[in-house]
């Protein structure tokens, strides 16, 4: 596929490498698996450069050789150097770049050889006005940062800068969609899926998938006999979590299947809550595969998990495995015959997005609560979206519907009552709506409401 978006990255990393022109700058980027890293180290690598890849299966007297030969075939060794331990090959690397050298998976060397990390920092303490620049990708979020944030590992305080490479943008990720002869609602379909990971667009490209609806597509990538993303998740998080995932893999269960908050998650596992605080902490801080929203108003928060696919396997797979990888026909159709409820839920993050986007909010929350003095079921209350930016507040409903003038009337009516309950929310909060599909936009405007639908991203 054509290279989308990562201007700021790419623009970010030419102006390090006219500084490392003068001295010596190692800077990591990292970012979870698929987010594009490897693609934008190779796009900054086309003005020159080396690319090394760190394989954590090798023996580090094999990655030693490896290494050898790529430096050998790029000019940096001569044909009858070798390079007989890892001390020659970061002087090597240092004192003969001919611009940028990238090391893919750097976290890797923990499994391959440890002592590189002392040796990088002494070179590096020792060559600093050294003209030069080393780009250490990583993406096992756990490691990478052990690597750069822990006071007691050698590589701490030694980078100069340091780039996390978030999602791509909505913008980007329909783009992405266009490439792939996607409609418009398939793409923002496959958004709710796949997010903004590239390499799950390259996927659909691999397997000549463009054109083709999403629910072909997610069916042909995830639900189908030998599906290319089967074993994608458990891939990912097993070199997350190692062998201590299995507790890990409950807590994003539950979170994915409506238990959001710390009682909650706690009773879908049926564990005591002090029993799993530390596995919510390192998924939201240290692996960072959850979050944690605060309502508009209120302290009672809730955990979200942050990567679409992760969201919809623990949401739909996950918690029947076996039937899943047996392919069991009235499993699998039950996914399908629910897909269309799931992306309901999928499509919020992708209109908050949208809304953010457009009306330049710096405060985007939701907001949830209860109604004083209402009957059990119904004394509780939610809005998708409460919104702040220096025109005033806004709030949101959002709806994987397709709606006319009059359901939008019913749906901003409740919205009114809703927000009234809100204390610091005015009178002149101006509501709206993002859904599928909106008839009669116009006339909704003309009335002063903020509607939106798919074909206004």
């Amino acid at each position: 596929m054509r290279f989308i978006d990562r201007e700021p990255e790419l623009e970010e990393l030419g102006r390090i490498r006219s500084l490392s022109e003068r001295k010596l700058f190692a800077i990591a980027v990292y970012g979870i698996r698929r987010v594009g890293k490897t693609r934008l180290a190779l796009e900054f690598l086309k003005d020159g450069g080396t690319y090394l890849f760190v394989n954590r299966n090798k023996r580090s007297s094999d990655l030693l050789k490896e290494f050898e030969g790529v430096l050998r075939s790029g000019g940096l060794l001569g044909e009858l150097e070798r390079l007989d331990s890892w001390e020659r090959f970061v002087d090597v690397i240092i004192a003969r770049s001919q611009g940028p050298v990238v090391i893919d998976e750097f976290q890797n060397f923990h499994h391959v050889e440890p002592s590189l990390f002392g040796t990088l920092q002494q070179a590096l303490d020792t060559h600093e006005d050294t003209p030069g620049c080393i780009v250490l990708l990583g993406s096992v979020m756990g490691l990478v940062r052990r690597t750069f944030e822990d006071s007691r590992e050698p590589l701490y305080g030694r980078v100069k800068r340091a780039i996390r490479l978030r999602p791509l943008s909505l913008a980007a990720t329909l783009e992405a969609g266009h490439e792939l002869g996607l409609s418009r609602e398939d793409a923002v379909k496959c958004a709710c899926i796949f997010g903004g990971y590239p390499k799950y667009y390259v996927t659909i490209e691999d397997f000549a998938l463009q054109g083709r609806t999403a629910e072909e597509i997610i069916d042909a990538l995830v639900l189908s006999g030998n599906a290319p993303l089967e074993d994608e998740v458990n891939m990912v998080l097993s070199q997350e979590f190692g062998r201590r995932g299995g507790r890990y893999y409950s807590v994003l269960e539950a979170i994915a299947n409506g238990s959001t908050t710390l009682s909650s998650i706690a009773a879908y596992m049926r564990v005591p809550p002090t029993s799993i605080t530390r596995h919510l902490k390192e998924l939201r801080d240290y692996f960072e595969l959850i979050g944690h929203e605060l309502p508009f108003e209120g302290k009672r928060g809730i955990y979200l998990i942050s990567h679409p696919l992760l969201r919809f396997w623990f949401a739909n797979v996950h918690k029947d495995l076996t039937r899943y990888v047996a392919r069991d026909p009235s499993f699998i159709e039950g996914i399908r015959r629910g897909l269309p409820a799931y992306l309901g839920r999928a499509f919020e993050p992708i209109a908050r997005e949208f809304v953010v986007g457009k009306l330049g909010l710096t405060e985007a929350r939701g907001q949830w609560g209860r109604v004083p003095g209402a009957p059990k079921g119904e004394n509780t209350y939610e809005i998708d979206l409460i919104g702040r930016s220096g025109t005033g507040t806004c709030a949101f409903e959002f709806k994987w519907q397709s709606l006319d003038v009059r359901d939008c009337h019913t749906i901003l009516a409740g919205l009114e009552r809703k927000t009234s309950l809100v204390r610091t929310l005015t009178p002149d909060t101006r509501l709206g709506i993002v859904a599928r599909r909106i008839r009669g936009k116009r006339t909704l405007r003309e009335e002063g409401a903020l509607v939106y639908d798919i074909d206004d991203f």
